[in-house]
This record gives C-alpha cells, sequence and structure tokens, in this order.
C-alpha cells in the first residue's frame, strides 16, 4: 500500500461505510419488534438499542471488510461501491480505527441493553457477534474467504438479531420469532449472495474463495433465488402463526420478482448493484409490511 494516501473526504468516509447495506441492519430489529408487538411485549427503548446495536454492528463489519480488502490487495478491480483503502482515500490504521470505534458503540449499547433486560449471558453472543465481524475477512485465516460468509449473515443478522431484538423485549423467544429471524436471514443472506455474484471475477482473480467462487456461476444465481423464495415461505409461516394481516410483507417479495429474474437471466458486473439497492429496500419494504399487518391485526 503507498504511502501517498489522500485524506478522505467526510462524504467518502460515509459511503465507506456502505450505507445501501443498513437494511440488513434495520430489517431485523422491525421484524423482532413487530412480533414481540404481537406477543403484547413491544418496548420502544430496548427496541431502539437493539437498532443501534444492528446498526453499529454492520458499520463496523464494513469498515472491517474495506480495511482486511484493502491490505490484502483484493479490492483493486472492484465493480462496487467505493472502498477506501483499496482507493488509496485513507491509511488502513484510519479505516480499521473506525472499525472498532463502531464495534465500541455496539458493545457499549449492548451491555445496557443487557442490563435493562437482565439477559446476562447475551453478553457472550454479542461478544461472539464482533468477533464474527471482524473475522469475516479479518485475521490470518479469514472465514469469508473459505464461503462461510453467508452462514455468519444468516446466523447473526438473521437469528440473533431479530430473535435477540423480541428476547429483550418479552423475555422469551416465540416460534413466530424464530421463523421470522429465519426468513430475515435468508433475505440478507441474498443480499450477500448478489454482491458476491457481481465480484465473483475479480474474488477467483484474487483468491478470494466466497462461496459464489465455490459453487460457480449459475449455482449461484439459483441460491439467490432460492433464499428469497424460503424468505417468502417463512412470512408465510408468521402470518400462519400470528395473524393473516402479515402478509403485507409479500408485497416486498412482489416487488423483488423484476430483480430475482435479472439474476436468473445472467446480470452481472454493474447491472447487479441495482439487484443488491433492490433486494435491500425491499428487505425493508417486506419487514414494514409485517409490522403494519400485525398492527392492524392488534387493531381489529
Amino acid at each position: 500500500m503507498t504511502e501517498d494516501v489522500t485524506t478522505a473526504t467526510p462524504r467518502q468516509w460515509l459511503a465507506g461505510a456502505r450505507p445501501q447495506t443498513l437494511p440488513a441492519a434495520i430489517t431485523p430489529v422491525i421484524v423482532g419488534s413487530a412480533l414481540a408487538h404481537a406477543a403484547g411485549g413491544f418496548a420502544l427503548l430496548p427496541a431502539l438499542l437493539a437498532l443501534l446495536v444492528a446498526l453499529a454492528l454492520q458499520i463496523g463489519v464494513n469498515y472491517a471488510n474495506d480495511y482486511s480488502d484493502g491490505i490484502r490487495g483484493t479490492d483493486k478491480d472492484r465493480v462496487g461501491p467505493l472502498r477506501l483503502v483499496g482507493s488509496g482515500l485513507a491509511r488502513p490504521k484510519a479505516v480499521r480505527t473506525a472499525a472498532f470505534v463502531s464495534f465500541g458503540v455496539a458493545a457499549v449499547a449492548g451491555l445496557v441493553l443487557v442490563v435493562l433486560s437482565g439477559q446476562w449471558w447475551l453478553i457472550a453472543v454479542g461478544a461472539a457477534s464482533i468477533l464474527a465481524a471482524w473475522y469475516y475477512t479479518g485475521g490470518k485465516r479469514p472465514y469469508g474467504y473459505l464461503g462461510l460468509g453467508e452462514l455468519f449473515v444468516f446466523v447473526f443478522f438473521g437469528l440473533v438479531a431479530a430473535c435477540g431484538t423480541t428476547l429483550v423485549q418479552l423475555g422469551w423467544s416465540s416460534p413466530a420469532s424464530l421463523v421470522g429471524a429465519a426468513a430475515v436471514g435468508c433475505w440478507t443472506t441474498a443480499i450477500l449472495v448478489a454482491n458476491n455474484l457481481r465480484d465473483l471475477v475479480g474474488d477467483q482473480a484474487s483468491g478470494k474463495l466466497t462461496l459464489a467462487v465455490r459453487i460457480g456461476d449459475r449455482a449461484t444465481r439459483l441460491l439467490y433465488a432460492g433464499l428469497i423464495g424460503a424468505a417468502a415461505v417463512g412470512l408465510i409461516v408468521v402470518a400462519a402463526l400470528t395473524n393473516w394481516w402479515a402478509l403485507l410483507a409479500l408485497a416486498g417479495v412482489a416487488l423483488l420478482v423484476p430483480s430475482v429474474l435479472a439474476v436468473l437471466r445472467g446480470a452481472a458486473g454493474r447491472d447487479l448493484i441495482g439487484v443488491l439497492k433492490t433486494t435491500g429496500r425491499t428487505e425493508v419494504l417486506a419487514a414494514l409490511g409485517l409490522a403494519v399487518g400485525l398492527i392492524v391485526a392488534g387493531l381489529t
């Protein structure tokens, strides 16, 4: 990495945080809170703290990936959004510090949440979440380079985030929250699958063995479509376990159909950037549809 590094502007630091990925952090909190409401236990402060934890972790993992991929040189021929280290706009140490500050914010907010909820065992879950976020692309053997990134996203940005949000409000998790968390995990994992499909050629050339590189182009496209289908089935099951008004969540699935078709028909490179944005936005829309449906159900 060259020493002649330009100072990144605030706008570039914001771009480096990758705000387009934040739906992956927001969605599980909306779903977990909606299901807590359906069970009669919604609590605003824990919900807001859970949101802060999720956002800080997402931003932290984005900066951590920027740092780790940048110093390894895997971002040199990147199709996607700006990377601070890979583009030479910021020094690696500064980006690493930004990641650690974000993880620190998540840790503090999480600790407050643990104290309020009395669920002390969640400290271990929080520590595991931060370690998983760092070692996704960090360390000597990052598991994101071994094709395990999708598993991390499904577990931590699906099961842990959504069930955890319900848990800190209710004190327990319902079957509906588990199914809803799995649906969120599938949808969020689909975002990563689309991202890795877009970067498949570059990752393959740099030796980054993502799941897309391991299973190939066609199987990755089928996996994306399968994950969206599984998320839709999960939302239907949630409606069956709670109230049929929750099927409003399927509006997000309907709006995503063109993106699914584009992926299956061979969209590549920059064409997948639009797919990524749509997948994230419709995920939030589906979560909001679920929340609105369950609120309406509670009023009728």
